[in-house]
């Protein structure tokens, strides 16, 4: 459980990742010396991963992008691990998620087009070993995508 100055440290660190540790700590309203130390001390936690920049796929060229559900053939641990780590290896894959219900898995997938989709399935995930059934989700329009914990 974070205190609640964590809590805001990682508000505004969510909102802009590139702020000074003097911007961050006026913020929240710390001393510059004490939002530093608890900034270490949640990334050295683990609390804190790593920062990145977040693309706007639209204009990086990412045209579509799809939901797809993913049953097994089986979930013998060989097909699972070769499954898991051929997915883990595709950056086109932006998460993949082990589930409950219908299907094993699903996976955000992003592409530059319809015809770069169609090449995803037949050259990828259609020679998948151990994959008993693959539906897909177009999504038609994003209505709330959002990256930050909801402090």
């Amino acid at each position: 459980m974070l205190e609640p100055q964590d809590e805001k440290i990682l508000l505004h660190l969510q909102k802009d990742a590139r702020a000074t540790n003097q911007q961050l700590a006026d913020a929240v309203g710390m001393s510059a010396s004490a939002c530093w130390r608890r900034v270490r001390s949640l990334e050295e936690t683990g609390v804190v991963q790593r920062y990145a920049a977040l693309a706007d796929r639209q204009k990086a060229g990412f045209a579509m992008s799809a939901i797809i559900h993913v049953s097994l053939e089986r979930h013998d641990t060989t097909f699972v691990e070769q499954f898991v780590s051929r997915v883990k290896a595709r950056p086109d894959v932006l998460e993949c998620f082990a589930t409950t219900g219908d299907a094993d898995y699903h996976l955000r997938v992003v592409a530059r087009d319809m015809e770069a989709y169609n090449r995803f399935l037949d050259e990828f995930m259609f020679r998948l070993p151990g994959i008993r059934h693959v539906r897909s989700n177009v999504i038609l329009k994003e209505i709330k995508t959002e990256v930050a914990l909801p402090f």
